[in-house]
């Protein structure tokens, strides 16, 4: 079913746009919530939270593209859920990930002497916008959605070894153009 169909079913408050929802972006937002939490369970109830934040979402927002406002909700709530775990010591798979980035994006105690949060976003979409398709998509899986490199590696045809290089090699260049335009890390 159309995204732009699905959406009309939860503006007219027709329950199947849930079960629509689940048969068409179930598993995309399952894999998200899951390399966030690296926990099945936890990653199953963040998808179902996410149905009901559409529920209660629809109207009155109507988003153009339903995948990546479904990804956005799936990833916040995949967060907030590590984030109150966390002094639990139960995830490691985002810690890995900010690990990664630590580098390449600087901490929000840095980043408030320097500039508004919204700025650095806007900066790095503009990075992201700059690259050649193959590295975006490579670094939004990797560090948006989550996935490991060796699942990448997998669905590329590459190794696990030259997608990291090429992950390393895309942090150094965002570290480079964040510092260009005055972020100092």
């Amino acid at each position: 079913m159309e995204d732009s169909r699905i959406v009309e079913l939860y503006w007219r408050r027709d329950e199947s746009a849930i079960a629509e929802t689940q048969r068409k972006y179930g598993g995309f937002c399952y894999t998200v919530a899951r390399n966030i939490l690296s926990d099945r369970q936890d990653a199953e109830e963040c998808v179902s939270d996410t149905w009901l934040r559409a529920w209660n979402a629809m109207p009155p927002q109507r988003p153009r593209l339903l995948r990546p406002w479904l990804g956005k909700v799936v990833r916040n709530l995949a967060i907030n859920r590590w984030e109150k775990n966390r002094a639990q010591k139960r995830y490691s798979g985002v810690e890995l990930l900010l690990d990664e980035l630590a580098d390449a994006i600087p901490s929000p105690q840095t980043l408030e002497k320097h500039m508004e949060a919204e700025e650095l976003g806007a900066l790095i979409s503009a990075w992201l916008r700059g690259l050649d398709s193959d590295d975006r998509t490579l670094f939004l899986r990797r560090y948006w959605n989550g996935e490991s490199l060796k699942e990448l590696a997998r669905l590329l045809g590459e190794s696990p070894g030259r997608l990291a290089q090429r992950t390393y090699r895309l942090r150094m260049a965002l570290k480079a153009e964040l510092e260009r335009n005055g972020v100092s890390l």
